[in-house]
This record gives structure tokens, sequence and C-alpha cells, in this order.
């Protein structure tokens, strides 16, 4: 198969679609790869780089989508990429469809497949290819986090660790998945006093056990989350329906009634935000204060740390791409239910219930989708 890895566009995105090591592994297993002049600048790996590890070097991403059957990327494509996919085209990709109605209409249209990362399951129901970048995030909250308390950013000039005489910060960990818990570890290790809240006691029970007394769990309710809000000076939204749209757990009241100089961090901005006065920031001009509270809603986060990035999100799916690759991505999909839950859309069908549900769109089953073309 010929598989594309073009050169991010989106605004301050400086990760790729995959290593050199990628790239070799997929060469040897017969595939033809071409990736785009200076895809892999962002992290240090220059175009002779990919040369010697089997891939072509194109000029543009005009040449690299026409002469790619699979394209792997990072982040959802931008309107110029998704003029360039066209039926035929498998993308392989972030997409986050439940709060852009404007990208579904687009890629609707292309009449492509979109197999989206953060919907991919395992057999334990996690999403192995979230998963890595929800690691990065959640480690990443905390320090954006703290840097966003000091006086300069706005924040209430607090030093989330304290120091002898003094107490630390108060860190609210909303959602104690993936994100949470790393963001929670980061926290803790910073010696702030923690808080995590989530809806699932067998994973309080689990996080308990993890952070011992260096962290509280709290289950989630609307009075307990209100509570531990508003007592906070810095608040971390991690929390994920996987496809859906998140949902707003701090309400724009709450958020008026933080203490003046308090920090939100919204992880969950992908999937639309978790707090109600959240709205997507970029990492030119990250933050702005509302209501007296430093919000910081960056969309792609992960990108700030594009090579560890890069290496965590290859080694998670290059087996996934090595059996779409190999056996094409209907068979893939046939034989592995997990990575069919990754299809978003297909030839203008939305084939994920929870994307359809949150723009209101009819739903295709995938099997639906599957088997008529494979009858063919």
């Amino acid at each position: 198969m010929k598989v594309g890895v073009p050169k991010e566009i989106k605004t301050q995105e400086y990760r790729v679609g995959m290593t050199p090591a990628g790239v070799r592994e997929l060469v040897q297993h017969g595939h033809v790869l071409l990736v785009e002049h200076d895809a892999g600048a962002g992290i240090g790996f220059g175009d002779d780089t990919y040369r010697a590890a089997g891939a072509s070097i194109v000029d543009n991403p005009t040449e690299l989508f026409a002469g790619a059957e699979m394209i792997v990327k990072v982040k959802e494509p931008q309107p110029p990429e998704i003029a360039l996919l066209r039926r035929g085209h498998v993308l392989f990709t972030y997409l986050h469809l439940a709060a852009d109605m404007a990208q579904t209409r687009g890629l609707r249209q292309s009449g492509a497949t979109y197999i989206a990362y953060e919907t991919v399951t395992d057999r334990a129901g996690s999403l192995p290819l979230l998963a890595p970048m929800s690691e990065v995030a959640g480690r990443m909250a905390v320090q954006v986090g703290a840097h966003c308390l000091e006086r300069e950013q706005g924040g209430a000039g607090i030093l989330l660790g304290g120091v002898p005489g003094v107490p630390p910060a108060k860190v609210v960990v909303l959602g104690g998945g993936v994100s949470g818990t790393n963001a929670a570890r980061m926290a803790v290790g910073l010696e702030a006093s923690v808080t995590i809240i989530d809806k699932s006691l067998t994973r309080l029970k689990e996080l308990d056990l993890q952070f011992g007394p260096r962290a509280t769990t709290l289950f989630a309710t609307t009075q307990s989350i209100e509570q531990a809000v508003l007592a906070a000076d810095l608040v971390i939204g991690a929390v994920l329906v996987p496809g859906a749209a998140a949902p707003k757990l701090v309400t724009r009241e709450m958020i008026g009634r933080m203490r003046p100089g308090a920090v939100v961090v919204d992880i969950a901005i992908d999937q639309g935000g978790c707090f109600e006065t959240s709205r997507p920031t970029t990492h030119s001009d990250p933050i702005f204060i509302e209501q007296g509270v430093v919000h910081y809603c960056v969309t792609n986060m992960p990108g700030a740390v594009a090579r560890t990035s890069t290496f965590a999100l290859t080694n998670a799916t290059l087996p996934f791409v090595l059996a779409l690759a190999g056996k094409g991505w209907r068979q893939a999909m046939l034989d592995d239910p997990h990575l069919a839950s990754g299809l978003n859309i297909h030839a203008g069908q939305v084939t994920h219930l929870a994307v359809a549900q949150a723009l209101g769109l009819h739903h295709t089953a995938v099997r639906d989708a599957l088997v008529p073309m494979v009858q063919t």
C-alpha cells in the first residue's frame, strides 16, 4: 500500500504522523512510504533521515495526497487538507468530531474513509491510541497550570508546592482516567494538595490504592464538584466520553464564584471542553481570563513537546497502521472489532454512534458500512 505522511499544518503543531523507525517497519513489510518535505523537522528529523528509512520525499501536500492511498497524520485535517481528500482515501488520525460539525460536514462530502485514533479500543475497553497523548497532556496540565498561577500570567501568585510555613496550592482533577491520573501524579510529585473526582467507585478505589494519603478521592456529584472547584487554586478538566462531546461539569456560575486568580486547564477541549466558559486556544495565544479565572484551553497540548509525543504516538499506532496497510482497511476491521471502533465516517456515513448523537446526525452501524463492500 502507498502510505502518506504529511507535514502538519495546524497552528504550532510540530508532531508528525510517523517516526523514521515507523517508516522503516512499513517499508520492510513491502509498503511504499511518501513523506512530505520537512514533515519531521519539528521533532529533529530531516528528510535524509526519512530517506534512509526507505521513504520517498515529496515536495507538497497536493503531491502526497494524490499519490497515497492511506494517510497517517496527528491532528484533524485542516480545510486545505480536506479539499485534497477523495473517495478511496483512508485517513488515520485524531479527529475529535463530536464538537466539530464543520469538519464533519467536509469529511462526509469527500467520500473518503476516516478512522479516528481516539475511538479505537482494546480488549479492556481502553483507548490505546488516545492513551499516550492523554499521558502527555495530563503531565503537561500541571506544568502549564503551575505557570498560569504565577502573577505575571494573571494567576493568584501561588507556588504549587508551597514552602515551609506556607500551604501548597489546592489542585482538583476532574476525571480519574489516563490524563487525570497523570495530572494527579505530577501534582502530587510537586507536593500540591490534590483531590481527584470521578464517577466510578471502582476507579476511585484504584486511585486511592495508588496515591494513598497523598491525594483525596471524591465521588462525582454536582455538590462535590462545586465544593471542590470553589476551594481550588487549579482545576484540571480531564473527563472523557469516547467519541462524544465532553460533559460541562463546571458551570459559568461556578467559574464566577471561584477565587480571583484561580486557574482552569481544560484537557477535554478537543471534545468541546468540560468548563462552560472554555473556548479553544493555541500555543501562540494559550490563555484568556474570564470572570477573574485564568483559562488554558490549547487544543493540541502535546504538540508543545512534539518529539516525546511523536515517539509515544508511533509506538501505539504502528501495529494498527501495519494491519490497515497489510490487509486493507475493510479486512483489518472485520478481523479486529477494536480497530473497527475507530471508524467514524465512511463514504459520507457517520459510523460512530457517539459522534452521530453529539451532532444530531444519522448513524450507520460499522458492520452495515463494511459488509456490503466486502460482498461486492
